[in-house]
């Protein structure tokens, strides 16, 4: 079932969480935080696991269903063999994303940003982002807690070398 016992590779990105098994047959249902469900599709190798531990396991057949994606790992046969993965978080080395067009911005690469405002104000750091359908929103933790749309309008300069993200948005929102 395990490629290889090797030391995952540096800067992993979480794109989905496994919720729980799929059938009988070692199929299990995930959770992806792709833009769309399909995209998780693209990878034939998942790094599974969290925290200090990854395993790289091969995907042997995977389909996007509505949001989710159902998936079976080489050698998972049963139910049960499935069910150990469950809550497991799904990664790739970064090196094997896309990169992003112009003003395109993969959610990893954004969290730990400092955000400030173009007048000068330092809000804080992003912690997270939330997805509300409409828009995505930026969870802002500073002096106290911040919410800021992620969108055009708002979103101004983005440095990723300098780790500084800069909102048209006013401290006292």
């Amino acid at each position: 079932m395990v490629l290889q016992a090797l030391s995952p590779p540096e800067n992993l990105v979480v794109l989905g969480r496994i919720a729980a098994p799929f059938g009988v047959k070692g199929w299990v249902k995930v959770q992806p935080f792709t833009a769309t469900a399909k995209n998780l599709l693209a990878y034939s190798i998942w790094w599974v696991g969290g925290g200090d531990d990854w395993q790289e396991y091969a995907v042997t057949e995977a389909k996007a269903q509505g949001r989710s994606v159902v998936a079976r790992f080489e050698g998972c046969e049963d139910r049960d063999a499935a069910f150990r993965f469950r809550g497991k978080k799904i990664a790739v080395p970064r090196a094997r994303l896309p990169k992003p067009q112009p003003n395109e911005y993969y959610w990893a690469d954004l969290i730990g940003l400092n955000v400030v405002s173009k007048a000068g104000e330092e809000f804080g750091r992003l912690i997270r982002i939330i997805e509300t359908g409409a828009n995505d929103v930026l969870v802002v933790q500073g002096d106290r807690e911040r919410l800021i749309p992620f969108i055009a309008e708002v979103i101004g300069d983005v440095d990723l070398e300098a780790g500084v993200m800069r909102v048209n948005w006013d401290a006292d929102y």
